[in-house]
């Protein structure tokens, strides 16, 4: 079994090697661009394309296993069972049409709903995060990486999407003026590579399945904190306010969130719409309505 992993995480490496090869040349060409649920959140041809071309890969390197996608050309996922991969063929899709950089794709392959191995390439700079507990660690391209310091929340920065603390929601005012300091990339998989290098000691956002499960599983493999916002596990195929953080910072983070009477709600929003089954659509449409900004949940 071990050899299979390993062989698999070979297959997955040279895929996504090829497909940043691919993406390069694309972006010498005229980009298609349109909207998807409002005008911030964006969809290329490239983005499209990409996923296309890793789930063609993936169907030829695992032919039995499902694969959840954000652009929809995966399967239709009900549950976790089996192997299942969750796609993310260009994360940060903002930074990509604006700034051609700061964007990453994102795989993360799960067993019976446990994450195994994962994968975040940073493509600009050529450097792929891979691992997980079938590779026994964590490496950025050849070099292994240790477990981020544990560092109290004072102690470091911290992620954030801007609209959630512009909005305040989930007490994240208090949460950033505790902190050393808010960082906002712009992109899931450049907050978490961040706080896989030690740079940033936690990251907090409205995140759908594609945009953690590959971080999930590299950040875990470390040590670090992945939950809900008041420290429940994720459900992965649905959407979820998710505190990625050292013990300490989400020690300190749940200690600030105990008190807030304006997260119950928000929780228990998200705890049911995973419980009846709520489709992703569904969930960001709810949310608009609720808080009469236009998605003030954007990464």
């Amino acid at each position: 079994m071990e050899q299979e992993w390993q062989q698999l995480n070979e297959q997955v490496v040279s895929l996504l090697k090829t497909a940043r090869q691919q993406v390069l040349q694309k972006m010498q060409e005229p980009l298609t661009v349109a909207a998807k649920s409002n005008r911030k959140d964006l969809v290329t041809n490239i983005d499209k394309s990409n996923e296309q071309f890793l789930i063609a890969g993936i169907r030829r390197i695992d032919p039995t296993a499902r694969v959840l996608g954000e652009e929809g050309f995966g399967d239709a996922l009900t549950d976790l069972k089996g192997r299942v991969w969750i796609v993310d063929p260009i994360d940060g899709t903002m930074n990509f049409v604006k700034q051609h950089d700061h964007f990453a794709m994102m795989i993360g392959i799960y067993q019976d709903g446990v994450g195994q191995l994962g994968y975040i390439y940073d493509v600009m700079n050529d450097i792929l995060y891979a691992g997980g507990p079938q590779l026994g660690g964590v490496w950025a391209n050849e070099r292994q990486l240790t477990a981020p310091t544990d560092l109290a929340l004072s102690e470091g920065l911290i992620g954030a999407s801007g609209p959630l603390v512009i909005h305040d929601i989930a007490h994240m005012q208090a949460i950033v003026h505790a902190s050393a300091g808010m960082r906002v990339y712009g992109s899931a998989g450049i907050e978490m590579i961040h706080i896989l290098e030690g740079k940033s000691l936690g990251y907090i956002s409205h995140l759908k399945p594609w945009d953690i499960a590959a971080g999930k599983i590299l950040l875990e493999t470390l040590g670090v904190q992945v939950s809900t916002i008041d420290g429940r596990p994720l459900d992965m195929l649905s959407s979820n306010l998710v505190l990625v953080a050292t013990k300490k910072a989400q020690r300190d983070i749940l200690q600030i969130e105990e008190d807030d009477v304006s997260l119950w709600p928000l929780s228990q929003f998200f705890y049911a719409a995973g419980r009846y089954g709520w489709t992703l659509p569904a969930i960001d449409a709810t949310i608009s309505v609720l808080t009469e900004v236009s998605a003030p949940w954007s990464i």
